[in-house]
C-alpha cells in the first residue's frame, strides 16, 4: 500500500533559440493509498508530463514526487504503466506478456505460473493464454496490458489514456473491469483521460488541470466509483449528480479550450 505525494512540481522545457515552455507550475496533491484519481483537462495542460514525472520517466525542474516519503529518482517496480497502446510485446504469446515481469525478478516457476494463471482468469483471458498478440482485439490487448501491469504487484498503477483507443462497448466494460480491479487490489491508481464521462465514472477524485502553465484549476470527491464497483456502469450515469456534474466540467474544459484559441489568434 503507498502513498503518493506530488510537492510543488514545476516542469520548463527548455527549447534552441533560449526559449523555453512551462509545461506545469506548483502542482501538489497527495493520494492515500487506495485512491483512485482521474485527470481531466485542455490539451496541452500537461497531464501527461505529470504522470511521466510520478512514473520516474521525466525529472521535474523543481519539486517532488514521493512514494511512502521516499523520493523518486527515475522508474522503479513500485509504480506500473499501462499506456494508450498496450505496449506489449508482439513475439511473445499472452501469458508469456504477463508473466514477463516476475520472469525478470526470478520468481519461481511455480509461483510465477500462479500468479499468471489467476490474473488472466481474473481479467476474462483464461481461455487465450496460447494466443498471440497479434491474434487479439484492441479490448483484449489492453486486458492483457493490465494483467501484465498487476503481475508485476505495483503499489501504484499509472494509467495513461488506457482506454482511448477502443470503441464504445469495449470502453465501458473495461471501464468496469478497472473499477473492479481497483477495489479488489487496493491499488493507488492516477488515471488520465479525455473523456469527462469516463472522468466521472472512473475517479474517486477528479483534477481538472488547467494549462500554460499546467496547473490544477478545480478538485472533485464524486460517489461515483464506489457505486460503480459490479454495478451497470449506464444505470450510475442516471444518478442526479451526474449529469450537473458532467455539463460543469464540459463548460470549465470548453472555456479553457476557447481562451487557448484565442491566444493563438492573437499570436498569429
Amino acid at each position: 500500500m503507498a502513498e503518493l505525494s506530488i510537492e510543488n512540481v514545476s516542469m520548463r522545457f527548455d527549447l534552441p533559440g533560449g526559449t523555453s515552455i512551462q509545461a506545469l507550475k506548483d502542482v501538489t496533491l497527495h493520494l492515500k493509498a487506495g485512491e483512485l484519481m482521474s485527470v481531466l483537462g485542455p490539451s496541452g495542460c500537461g497531464k501527461t508530463t505529470l504522470l511521466n514525472i510520478v512514473a520516474g520517466f521525466l525529472a521535474p525542474t523543481e519539486g517532488r514526487v514521493a512514494i511512502n516519503g521516499r523520493t523518486v529518482t527515475g522508474p522503479g517496480p513500485e509504480r506500473g504503466m499501462v499506456f494508450q497502446q498496450g505496449a506489449l510485446f508482439e513475439w511473445m504469446n499472452v501469458r508469456e506478456n504477463v508473466s514477463f515481469g516476475p520472469r525478470m525478478k526470478g520468481m519461481p516457476k511455480a509461483e510465477m505460473q500462479q500468479i499468471v494463471e489467476h490474473l488472466l482468469d481474473v481479467v476474462g483471458l483464461a481461455d487465450f493464454k496460447d494466443k498471440a498478440i497479434y491474434e487479439l482485439s484492441g479490448g483484449m490487448q489492453q486486458r492483457v496490458a493490465l494483467a501484465r501491469c498487476l503481475a508485476n504487484d505495483p503499489d501504484v498503477i499509472l494509467m495513461d489514456e488506457p482506454l482511448g483507443a477502443l470503441d464504445a462497448l469495449t470502453r465501458e466494460k473495461m471501464q468496469s473491469l478497472v473499477l473492479r480491479l481497483w477495489k479488489e487490489t487496493g491499488k493507488t491508481i492516477i488515471l488520465i483521460t479525455h473523456s469527462v464521462e469516463e472522468a466521472l465514472l472512473l475517479g474517486e477524485r477528479l483534477i481538472v488541470m488547467a494549462p500554460r502553465p499546467g496547473r490544477i484549476h478545480r478538485e472533485y470527491r464524486l460517489p461515483f466509483a464506489d457505486l460503480g464497483v459490479g454495478a451497470d456502469l449506464r444505470e450510475i450515469k442516471k444518478h442526479p449528480d451526474y449529469d450537473p456534474t458532467r455539463e460543469e466540467i464540459l463548460n470549465m474544459i470548453w472555456n479553457m479550450e476557447e481562451e487557448i484559441m484565442g491566444r493563438t489568434e492573437v499570436a498569429t
